[in-house]
């Protein structure tokens, strides 16, 4: 199990641009799918990306349509989230999550057993 510490959220206007950070020293990410999730105020959990483990691709979720970009450096044992064009829309605790065989697939939160604490972004003019 990979111990994440987040950062990289705050308040950004809309057209902003945001670099989430997600660092699990010591780990070797290449043995993991790593994907990003993100929960608005009264919203279910909606998920965002999924690099796939052994450098295998990353598939991102329909709604992203480009503004997302995720990322992994193995050298730092940190993975990235890139979001560019901020929207209201895009308020959320953002959460960084892997496990060494829930595959990219379904993308469904239950299958990923390591979780970071969350970042919150906040989109606001």
């Amino acid at each position: 199990q990979l111990h994440f510490v987040e950062s990289g959220g705050g308040l950004v206007q809309p057209g902003g641009s945001l670099r989430l950070s997600c660092a699990a020293p010591g780990s070797n990410l290449d043995d993991y799918d790593i994907g990003w999730f993100r929960q608005a105020p009264g919203k279910e959990r909606e998920a965002i990306s999924c690099i796939m483990k052994k450098r295998l691709g990353t598939v991102y979720a329909a709604f992203v349509k480009g503004r997302f970009t995720a990322s992994r450096d193995n050298a730092k044992s940190t993975v990235y989230l890139e979001i560019d064009d901020l929207k209201l829309e895009d308020t959320a605790i953002y959460y960084c999550v892997a496990d060494r065989f829930a595959g990219c697939r379904t993308m469904d939160h239950r299958a990923y057993t390591s979780w970071g604490q969350g970042t919150q972004v906040t989109v606001s003019s």
